[in-house]
């Protein structure tokens, strides 16, 4: 019987089935087109048929997997998932993600952050400033932990978005976040990486006096230099947790 995580980031053991079937199919355990037996979950994983049952629905919605009559339960084309679902791109980061799914999100992340900094340098308050001015904070203090400066650095970037104040542009921030996550497991896990804090306190300083184009220059200059840290070290074959193994590590 396969054992399910005792810890998990989704709720009960209806979310950790969700999960795990969910990323057997992101690893391509079970391919596109390939059956999913209900029953052989069941015994595989020691739960009910409606844990089952109910996980498989949440996995539909997310356009992984569908039930015809006759044909029973299948993987669906990648084409078809909802890959800005928020679990979708967890999953995608959390089993090392490909090449090309880590060039979309760079690319996303580079249309969509600098239009959203000059936004911010419009329309921020002093609320959001001092949001940025806290994050940077913590982004510039050399006996940070690793695991406060990924947070600082999520925060960061969550309230430069933010302080764009569209609830459309709001609806990116599970992208944003996503290629961040996927950045720090490569670069942070190794304990030391280029001084990205010139680059955001650069951002801050623009969106704080309001200066539309620096800030759209200085966050594309931001994520130029995060996209050179993932290829060096996806180059040299490189990439670790987000966190160090003994949970010491600083900056």
């Amino acid at each position: 019987m396969t054992r399910l995580p005792h810890r998990s980031p989704y709720r009960g053991i209806h979310g950790s089935v969700v999960a795990h079937v969910g990323q057997r199919i992101i690893r391509g355990d079970i391919p596109p087109g390939e059956p999913i037996d209900p029953l052989e979950l069941e015994h595989e994983l020691g739960v009910s048929r409606t844990v089952v049952r109910e996980a498989l629905r949440v996995l539909s919605a997310k356009g992984m997997v569908d039930a015809r009559p006759k044909r029973g339960t299948y993987v669906r084309p990648r084409e078809d998932w909802s890959l800005l679902d928020g679990d979708v791109l967890r999953w995608q980061v959390q089993n090392r993600s490909d090449d090309v799914f880590l060039a979309n999100l760079a690319e996303v992340r580079g249309i969509v952050e600098p239009a959203g900094a000059r936004l911010a340098a419009e329309r921020r308050t002093e609320e959001d400033v001092e949001t940025l001015r806290a994050a940077l904070e913590v982004l510039a203090d050399p006996e940070a932990l690793a695991d406060d400066v990924i947070e600082a650095d999520l925060a960061f970037h969550r309230t430069l978005l933010f302080s764009a104040h569209n609830e459309l542009l709001q609806q990116m921030e599970l992208v944003i976040e996503t290629g961040l996550q996927a950045r720090d497991l490569l670069v942070h896990g190794q304990g030391t990486w280029a001084d990205s804090v010139p680059a955001h306190r650069a951002v801050y300083e623009a969106v704080a006096a309001g200066a539309v184009d620096a800030a759209e220059r200085a966050v594309r200059d931001l994520l130029e230099q995060a996209d050179r840290d993932v290829r060096e070290l996806r180059d040299a074959g490189q990439g670790g947790s987000a966190t160090n193994p003994s949970g010491e590590g600083k900056r």
